[in-house]
């Protein structure tokens, strides 16, 4: 069985290795001791968040404080190919869902979209209120999925925003792709960015909302360089779509070889 993984901050574990101490404190540190009540003996992992990853032995646990002692460390480099996921906002904590198992799935980074046909509107306090709710749910579900990278959880964006987003990434040799059920090309067909060692491209899905992408938001989006695929015979949920094309691209690209 894996460890469970904590969470500290970017740079944190730069400077361990086998024979360090380290000690986990503040929230994770009371999750791990109090609600968890991990004690002195077992395996436990704490990542950064960007690709380190300590592999630690509970030495002694003090009032929600872990004393840990690192047995070794790994460096997980970041992906060549940088998959990315728009999720349409959605009514009901759908779109929560979707960025929940995204996460678990590898997703690198997600994006609030702010579509036309979106039910949910984020706008003010809202927005900030429902953006921090999406990073708490990629933190969560990066621990629960034992991954070392957490990934971005950018600003929203409205259409203009997103096909300028989909402009850029067709400029640095990247693929944005559109899941849509009038599509005939399977998302199997739809090319790939090699990646070939130099600066990591970037594969760019884009979910709609319950009520579909408007033709005009379509038409914005394809005009930018946008590919339209379908997953299968089947219409899926927007909290389902992209988790299981990110799945699908995951293999195609050798993340799950």
């Amino acid at each position: 069985m894996s460890a469970p993984v904590f969470l500290t901050g970017p740079g944190l574990l730069d400077d361990l290795g086998p024979g360090s101490t380290y000690v986990l404190e503040g929230a994770e540190g009371r999750h791990a001791g109090v609600v968890q009540r991990r004690r002195a003996g077992e395996r436990v992992d704490v990542v950064d968040g960007r690709g380190v990853r300590a592999v630690c032995e509970i030495a002694e646990v003090d009032a929600g404080r872990l004393v840990l002692a690192v047995l070794g460390r790994a460096d997980e480099a970041a992906p060549p190919v940088r998959l990315v996921l728009a999720q349409a906002l959605a009514k009901g904590d759908r779109d929560e869902l979707a960025v929940e198992s995204a996460t678990e799935v590898g997703v690198d980074e997600v994006v609030p979209w702010q579509a036309r046909r979106s039910v949910v509107v984020w706008r003010g306090e809202r927005a900030a209120k429902s953006r921090a709710k999406w990073v708490a749910t990629v933190r969560q579900a990066t621990k629960q999925s034992r991954r070392a990278w957490v990934p971005d959880v950018a600003e929203p964006v409205d259409t203009r925003a997103l096909a300028a987003r989909a402009a850029a990434v067709a400029a640095q040799g990247g693929t944005t792709v559109v899941l849509h059920e009038s599509a005939t090309a399977p998302l199997g067909a739809v090319p790939l960015p090699a990646a070939d060692g130099g600066a990591p491209a970037e594969v760019l899905v884009v979910v709609g909302p319950e009520g579909g992408i408007a033709e005009e938001e379509l038409a914005a989006l394809t005009a930018a360089g946008a590919s339209v695929a379908r997953l299968g015979p089947h219409v899926l949920r927007t909290s389902t779509a992209g988790p299981v094309a990110l799945a699908l691209l995951a293999q195609r690209l050798g993340r799950w070889g």
